[in-house]
Parts: C-alpha cells; structure tokens; sequence
C-alpha cells in the first residue's frame, strides 16, 4: 500500500466515469475491543464488466490489507480485509483515509474512487456484550431511586422491578427519515431510463434518469433497508 496523491491546489476535482461502491463507508477501531481490531471492507461491482481495484492508504505502516490489488467480476462483490496493526492510545482520535480506486479492464484509466475515513477510538462500542450488560445492570438501580413505586410491587417470577420496567419501554420504531429515503429511492428506480421511449414522462425529459443515477439511487435503497430493518 501506499499514500493517496494529494490533489494540485487550485485545481478543479477530476471527474470520474463510475461511483464506488462499499460498504461500509468508514471504519471504526475500539482499543478496548480486539474484534475490532479487523474490519471488511466489501466493494462491489453493479457493472457487466470486470473492474480492476487498487486501495491505497496515507498511513500504511499502522494497517495491514489484504490483497489491496485485484480484480471484481462483473455483477459480483469482493471483501477486503484490513487489520489495525498498531493499537495504541497515542493512535486514538486520529483519522486515516483509506482510497479506493477502480480501473477499466486494460489499466489503462483510473474511472473511479472514494475515500473511506478509519478511526481509532477509546473504550468498546455501545453494541458490545460487555457495553450493554453494564447498562442493563445500572439502569433499574436508576429506575427505582426515580419510581419508588416499583419496589412495591409484589415479588414474584415476572413480577420484579426489572421485568416491570423493561415491559414499560416502547419497541424500537422505523427511523422516519430512512422511510422517506427508501421511498424516494424506489419511485425513482420506477422514472423512465434515459433513451428509452416513455408516453407517460415524454413531456418531462427531466424525470429520465440515468443508468449511473439508477445504480446510485438502488445503492442507497439497500443502505436504506438495512438500517429499517435494524430498527424493526
């Protein structure tokens, strides 16, 4: 691996032929989690063609890739694993980016690339085991000094304070805005291509979309159902 080439100042951004697929779309180390410590990054290929890719980093002693050069067949995805390598406080809170670029079959041209931000943090995550067993533990120790009511209920096998709370706590509900999102998403993947002929939208050439907004709009719907269904 080696560091991204930075961009000449004051010149305009190179544009590109094709988005850059992956997921996800940063990565997160923790220094108190090892499982951490290792995060795939899963790139795809919406394309007939076979893409070359090459990532690139702008520190790489402090990660290890694997197999940071290859080849994604048309219609297909690849994993690419990458190992945080050295884990330490004096690394914590201080971002790297990682570039991913795709080529034409030949090469020959660079058609695409993104930039994907890892980040050292302190701690565990909120959804480790550990995280949330410690929650679970102090929260009615905070329910009862708040409701005093609680401990007055008559002791039984689910009759507890515990049990009482966790009844009383709503179930998690789909985030409105990825709703909306998702529907955007699917009335768009519904407009007509661009060059196709369409009787309904031939007033509104605005409304034809393009394959590469099509492939854009069907990437974030997947995103977008992901998240819903976390939710749910």
């Amino acid at each position: 691996m080696s560091g991204p080439k930075g961009e000449t100042s004051g010149s305009k951004p190179a544009q590109y032929q094709v988005p850059v697929f992956v997921f996800p779309s940063r990565l997160d180390f923790y220094l108190e989690d090892q499982t951490t410590h290792k995060r795939i990054l899963t790139l795809y290929n919406p394309y007939d063609m076979d893409v070359p890719f090459k990532v690139l980093c702008n520190n790489p002693k402090k990660y290890a890739v694997v197999e940071p050069e290859g080849q994604i067949v048309g219609q297909k995805c690849v994993d690419i694993v990458v190992r945080h390598v050295s884990v330490s406080p004096q690394n914590l809170q201080h971002p790297d980016k990682f570039r991913i670029q795709l080529y034409n079959p030949d090469h020959s041209e660079l058609i695409g690339q993104t930039d994907v931000i890892a980040t050292l943090h302190s701690g565990m995550p909120e959804d480790h085991p550990e995280h949330q067993t410690h929650n679970s533990h102090s929260l009615p120790h905070r329910a009862s000094t708040a409701r005093p009511s609680l401990t007055s209920l008559p002791a039984g096998p689910s009759s507890t304070g515990v049990d009482f709370f966790h009844s009383q706590t709503p179930p998690n509900q789909p985030n409105l805005i990825a709703c909306l999102a998702g529907l955007v998403c699917i009335i768009s993947l519904f407009l007509p291509t661009e060059g196709e002929p369409s009787e309904t939208f031939k007033d509104y050439t605005w409304l034809h979309l393009t394959v590469n907004q099509k492939l854009v709009f069907a990437y974030v719907l997947g995103l977008v159902t992901m998240v819903i269904l976390r939710t749910t």
